[in-house]
């Protein structure tokens, strides 16, 4: 996925949740649109350089979006995470459509924003010989002090509502995939956040048990002279559904 041209700029605060402070290198401090209602825990991080899209449609209250962060790791390098969610379906759309995720090809066709008896899962694959398999994807950006990528970044009973429908219709017979989009490169593992909400950790390996598959997957970010210019998805990460931060990193 192409990004617009991005502006770079250094985080001050984001507040009331859609909202952050961010000063352009002119020394100008502008509002933009923070497009991740979570707790952004990891990536709400003031004085890391971020990027902006602007927008030139001018019924927009704010004219800039929030899109990365640019995160310091322990080895002395930088990382790069996604804050826009609504990338996230984007980015995996693009791989499925390019047939990158070999455990998702050969389908015939694919739906978006599929209805199904309690809401929407994110996609569909449809093939008249393989049948269907319901996608949901969520986007991965916690890097915890443990040096690990956890899911979910605060407690989610519509991530909890989605895993029940998905656990339907894999006891159906049909297939059911999670499918973690982990959007920030500093993060090479993922698992469960039992820390943050024990519910839906449980509720995750319960439907795995139940035929649920999970997929784990990093992105890529492709940077001109430092500015990122696209991100798309990568490789396979992996994926524990057992591990649990230590109550001594808690502490």
């Amino acid at each position: 996925m192409q990004y617009a041209p991005l502006t770079p700029g250094i985080l001050l605060r984001r507040y009331k949740r859609f909202l952050a402070d961010i000063e352009l290198a002119s020394g100008e401090v502008v509002v933009a649109h923070c497009p991740n209602t979570g707790s952004m825990r990891s990536t709400n991080v003031p004085g890391c350089r971020v990027w902006l899209s602007a927008s030139t449609n001018p019924a927009r209250k704010l004219a800039w979006t929030w899109e990365l962060i640019e995160l310091p790791q322990p080895d002395g390098s930088m990382a790069f995470s996604s804050i826009h969610t609504g990338r996230a379906n984007a980015i995996v759309e693009e791989a499925l459509r390019a047939q990158r995720i070999p455990e998702l090809c050969g389908y015939g066709s694919l739906r978006r924003e599929v209805r199904v008896e309690d809401g929407r899962l994110d996609f569909c694959l449809e093939d008249s010989t393989r049948g269907c398999a319901f996608i949901e994807v969520k986007q991965v950006t916690l890097k915890e002090v443990d040096g690990h990528g956890y899911f979910p970044a605060s407690v989610t009973v519509r991530g909890a509502r989605h895993l029940e429908t998905l656990g339907r219709f894999a006891a159906s017979g049909q297939r059911a995939v999670l499918l973690f989009c982990v959007a920030n490169t500093g993060i090479k593992d993922v698992a469960p956040a039992e820390h943050i909400d024990p519910v839906y950790a449980k509720a995750l390996r319960r439907v795995v048990g139940e035929g649920v598959e999970v997929l784990a997957y990093g992105c890529r970010i492709e940077s001109v002279d430092g500015t990122p210019q696209s991100i798309c998805l990568d490789q396979p990460v992996t994926l524990s559904l057992e591990r649990r931060l230590s109550q001594r990193v808690l502490d």
